[in-house]
């Protein structure tokens, strides 16, 4: 049994940076590798537009700023994610107002962040945590009752499927991360999607310092605009360097194949654990797809017969299971609001017991996504052994 490590380098992406250094075009809003990578991409989700940025932050920020999102304004976010999601919001000078996760999925509980919407309140931010699209016709029903713009943050979703719409193609604005634990890895990088050319337009001159970038690309003289612009708003400079989109564009075309191998994976995982008195493998949904960019885990100390807190069991079976050699991990040790940058004492009670009695099969380095099957089976024997000593 070998583990696979992620991400997965082939002949086709040293190539693609090879396409780069032979060109000698390192970087550029209209340079060729960016711009090709837009027009995949947004093919790919089923989106009108595209902007490629040096992070998913980035991505979900220039997101933000299109929207409108200022000083002062509200933006309902997840009490459970990364903390870019929350982030993003602070960079527009704004307040992430948190909501509480559904205990099944993980995801935004839609009924919780309805009761948080105030005359301030700008835009909702669902997260797709782990590959699995939030509820987005409730999002859509609550965004349309009270004004709201729906940014997703598809972060980690690429490739999952919404009633037969990609992710990233749900709401107003997407964003997506490149970085080299997603599904599609490309060192460090962000898309932007969108079908409104007003949205694209403001989100384009945000991610360029504020100015209109070039209309014309000219391979011979690669660093030179055709005409100096104005900035017409305030901008950073997020673009991102031509080989980050490079690989990209490579990993892109066997996004289809990741996507694949990490729901057989998932499937079989799921097949064995689900047969443990007291496991729970993560929830699929008949109405949508489950990319599994991390497949968590939740123990019932009740259901498995055992007088222990739930995160007493977390952390025995923890340590149980690395030591039979499978890769297990915490993600997230806390709900956002209580790291210190915010300081709440507000309880989201979802979230905490999500954190308190849940493990992720997979590490980053080792996601259960990129790994053959002889390693998930082993994966399964191991935490079937652990499960076994347990409960004895």
């Amino acid at each position: 049994m070998r583990l696979q490590r992620w991400p997965i380098l082939t002949d086709a992406d040293r190539q693609a940076i090879a396409r780069v250094l032979d060109r000698g075009v390192l970087s550029g809003a209209g340079a060729p590798e960016v711009k090709a990578l837009e027009s995949e991409f947004a093919a790919a989700v089923g989106t009108r537009f595209c902007l490629a940025t040096n992070s998913g932050t980035s991505a979900l920020h220039i997101a933000l700023a299109a929207a409108g999102v200022g000083p002062g304004d509200e933006v309902i976010v997840p009490a459970l994610s990364f903390i870019a999601t929350a982030q993003a919001v602070l960079h527009q000078g704004a307040i992430p107002v948190f909501a509480d996760v559904e205990p099944d999925t993980y995801n935004i509980d839609v009924a919780d962040a309805a009761r948080r919407v105030t005359s301030r309140t700008r835009a909702i931010v669902p997260v797709h945590l782990h590959g699995l699209p939030a509820d987005m016709d409730a999002i859509d029903a609550l965004a349309r009752s009270r004004g709201l713009t729906v940014v997703e943050d598809a972060a980690q979703a690429h490739g999952a499927i919404y009633k037969g719409c990609a992710a990233g193609a749900l709401g107003a604005m997407a964003a997506f991360s490149l970085n080299s634990t997603k599904n599609l890895p490309a060192g460090e990088g962000g898309l932007f999607v969108t079908d409104s050319e007003e949205l694209y337009g403001r989100a384009a001159r945000t991610r360029f310092d504020g100015l209109e970038p070039p209309s014309k690309w000219d391979a011979t003289h690669p660093l030179d605009d055709e005409a100096d612009s104005h900035a017409t708003l305030r901008g950073w400079m997020y673009l991102p360097g031509e080989m980050t989109a490079a690989l990209a564009r490579a990993q892109l075309l066997r996004l289809a194949e990741t996507t694949a191998r990490s729901q057989r994976n998932a499937a079989r995982l799921s097949d064995r654990l689900a047969a443990l008195p007291g496991v729970e493998p993560p929830l699929t949904s008949a109405d949508r797809t489950h990319v599994f960019h991390k497949y968590r885990v939740r123990l019932d100390p009740e259901r498995a017969g055992l007088a222990l807190s739930p995160a007493a069991l977390r952390d025995r079976a923890l340590e149980a299971l690395r030591a039979e050699g499978v890769e297990a991990v915490l993600w997230q040790t806390a709900p956002l609001p209580a790291h210190p940058l915010f300081g709440s004492r507000e309880r989201y009670p979802n979230a905490e017991a999500a954190l308190a009695s849940t493990l992720v099969i997979g590490s980053q380095s080792y996601p259960l996504f990129a790994q053959p099957l002889d390693v998930v089976d082993a994966w399964a024997d191991g935490f079937e052994k652990v499960w076994s000593r347990l409960r004895s």
